[in-house]
């Protein structure tokens, strides 16, 4: 089923270039347990059961090995794909390393899934196995999975976690000693898959059209890893925190595998609750965390209302869209942490970031540059490369480069050269820092003239009453496009169009770029990850009335 898109051409110069490590994420683990036994390697609170767990790297081996072992009892082969829906508990942590160990496919889904992208997701793959927990957030994953079985003969076992009967994931997979009923170390070797095998299908968030199905090898995400974790310094020292879903690729990559590469402690949270979460960096000692814009923005706000002790929190990364500059401002003086502007993407992972010592202007007006390993490009039409400074497409070519769509190789939008077209638009500047200034289908054209809206939303940003806004093009028979803003106030306040542009126009913005209608809403539709959607708010101001 898996045919990735791997050259000899390609491996042999990522080899050459020692950007792939040649090792699984098992082998890391294998690393952990041998010389940091009795150290943490994974903390969670399951908010659903009120339960928290603590495991060292020594007893989570043993677990990992159980699972290992029972899911090939369980008749998974090599290659085969066993998906999991599942918030950020301990589990799908051991659930993938237990998957890596017999050469299996983990295949993340987001918890919020449903009946249609989750029959959709799961017969592109043909998963054999698949984990859910038996409630999350007040939802019922058996009732719905029970809908739409009949239509997925390839899924041979449901597992639920906190179930109850046959089904139970603790009962099948945890309670029972299937390491001492199998020559675990036998079977290992055995399965042990190549570094270049799919070892991760990751779904794009499918806001527009089919969801698309990534397929990475273990040398892509951990070479992606390895050089994130050197450009910032992370090691065995550090505690990570992870409360973005690890069942997009910033959880899974960041929060599930970095922690075990880095032979680090990783503290999960399932639902993001900002109180919560600064409770835990005070409690634990935090040093790392990724997660979108609106994460850091909460954290900020409820540090400052509550005096949280996050001193030990050396680094904030940020990635999914530029961050307004007034929110690092505010959140150096609050959090007094480093903010990390980076770029990346599910077929990627973090392309660039910017560094620990950047100065202010790269720092918080840029999203970075290359990492070891990557390129970036910014082109025109014709595909032509374009000076320092000019907007136009950006391309990637990346170590961690995935090897294809599940069953779509024509879409795998590469060029003769090996670069990616990502479909953003960007700037790059002469020392290669890039920002980015929105999506190519994002663009909003006035009259002939392109709208910086990357630029015009930083600005209204930093208006005293907006919480958060994001500007879309609205089709004009006279224009072309018309600007439409939708803001959310915060608590309290008021604002209109009249004083966003008399706001803009103070800061001296042409009158070209002003929006034309602005809509007050409670919440902008976002991404699991936090992207704001914006296809769903062109449909609602496409059918707003004139």
């Amino acid at each position: 089923m898996f045919d990735p898109i791997l050259t000899r051409k390609r491996v042999e110069a990522m080899n050459a270039g020692g950007f792939w490590p040649g090792k699984t994420a098992a082998d890391y683990l294998d690393g952990c347990i041998a010389e940091m036994p009795d150290k943490t390697a994974v903390a969670d609170f399951n908010s659903t059961t009120n339960e928290a767990t603590r495991l060292s790297y020594r007893d989570f081996g043993k677990i990992v090995e159980r699972i290992a072992v029972g899911l090939a009892e369980l008749g998974v082969e090599k290659g085969d794909v066993v998906s999991c829906q599942l918030p950020n508990w301990w589990q799908f942590t051991a659930l993938h390393l237990a998957c890596v160990r017999i050469g299996a496919v983990t295949n993340p889904l987001m918890p919020i899934f449903r009946e249609r992208e989750l029959s959709f997701m799961l017969g592109l793959a043909e998963s054999k196995v698949l984990v859910i927990p038996r409630a999350f957030r007040g939802f019922d994953y058996p009732a719905m999975v029970a809908n739409i079985r009949v239509g997925l003969p390839q899924l041979k076992n449901v597992l639920v976690i906190g179930g109850d009967g046959e089904t139970s994931f603790e009962k099948v997979l945890l309670d029972t000693p299937w390491e001492q009923r199998r020559d675990a170390g036998r079977l290992f070797a055995a399965r042990r898959p190549d570094p270049d095998d799919v070892t991760q299908l990751m779904y794009t968030s499918g806001t527009t059209g089919e969801p698309k199905g990534v397929m990475h090898t273990s040398n892509t995400l951990l070479s992606n890893i390895l050089i994130c974790a050197e450009r910032l310094g992370l090691g065995a020292d550090d505690v990570m925190f992870m409360a973005s879903p690890m069942a997009h690729q910033t959880g899974f990559m960041y929060g599930l595998v970095m922690p075990v590469v880095a032979g680090a402690t990783a503290i999960l949270q399932d639902v993001w609750e900002p109180k919560r979460a600064s409770a835990s960096i005070s409690r634990e000692g935090i040093t790392f965390t990724m997660a979108s814009t609106p994460f850091l923005s909460d954290l900020t706000e409820t540090v400052a209302a509550d005096g949280s002790d996050v001193s030990r929190l050396r680094i904030f990364l940020v990635a999914g869209a530029p961050i307004p500059r007034a929110l690092v401002e505010r959140a150096r003086q609050i959090l007094g942490t480093n903010i990390v502007s980076a770029w990346g993407m599910t077929e990627n992972g973090l392309v660039t970031t910017t560094c620990l010592d950047d100065p202010d202007d790269k720092a918080i007006n840029t999203d970075g540059r290359a990492l070891p390993g990557m390129e970036v490009q910014v082109v025109d039409s014709e595909n032509r490369p374009l000076p320092a400074g000019e907007e136009g497409m950006l391309k990637a070519r990346a170590c961690s480069t995935f090897v294809g769509y599940l069953k779509r190789p024509d879409w795998y939008n590469h060029d003769a050269e090996g670069w990616f077209d990502t479909g953003d638009l960007a700037r790059i500047d002469g020392q290669g820092y890039i920002r980015l200034t929105g999506r190519s289908k994002d663009i909003i054209i006035r009259g002939g003239e392109n709208i910086p809206v990357v630029e015009i939303e930083g600005l209204l940003f930093r208006h005293p009453d907006i919480q958060d806004v994001a500007i879309v093009g609205v089709p004009d028979e006279r224009l072309g496009e018309r600007a439409c803003a939708f803001i959310v106030p915060k608590p309290g306040r008021e604002v209109g169009l009249r004083e966003v542009v008399a706001f803009l126009e103070e800061h001296r913005v042409a009158r070209q770029y002003l929006p034309e209608r602005a809509e007050i809403v409670g919440e902008l539709p976002r991404t699991p990850s936090g992207k704001v959607q914006k296809f769903k708010l062109r449909e609602i101001a496409v059918a707003l009335p004139a």
